[in-house]
């Protein structure tokens, strides 16, 4: 129904969502020595979920690709978050979410005018 109703928005908002968390806790462990920054590849992830939701096979590992960031410049503790890169990612996404959110909302509207009868 889901799929049926928004497309792949519901499955794009929840992604989104979880990449969110991602990048802020890179951002969060900016300065652990040792912590590896990690992303979700968002293509391959809303590829899998959605074929997932049209009966396919779900593929080996889930759903959200992790991925571990490698750095431009790598520091001296081991810690590869870069806090610029992740500031930028982490403002990409948010604009992608808010847009997503937004086409979301315009969908939910036109549903609830079609059934008022405007």
């Amino acid at each position: 129904m889901n799929e049926r109703l928004f497309g792949i928005h519901g499955a794009a908002l929840t992604l989104r969502s979880q990449r969110m968390g991602v990048i802020a806790s890179n951002i969060a462990n900016a300065a652990t020595p040792g912590y590896k920054a990690r992303d979700i590849d968002f293509n391959a992830a809303l590829d899998a979920r959605l074929a997932q939701a049209r009966g396919g096979m779900p593929a080996a590992g889930g759903d959200a690709r992790m991925l571990y960031r490698a750095p431009t410049m790598p520091s001296l503790d081991g810690n590869t978050v870069e806090l610029a890169r992740e500031q930028v990612a982490f403002a990409e996404n948010a604009v992608a979410y808010s847009a997503t959110l937004s086409f979301v909302q315009g969908k939910v509207n036109t549903i609830t005018r079609a059934l008022k009868g405007e």
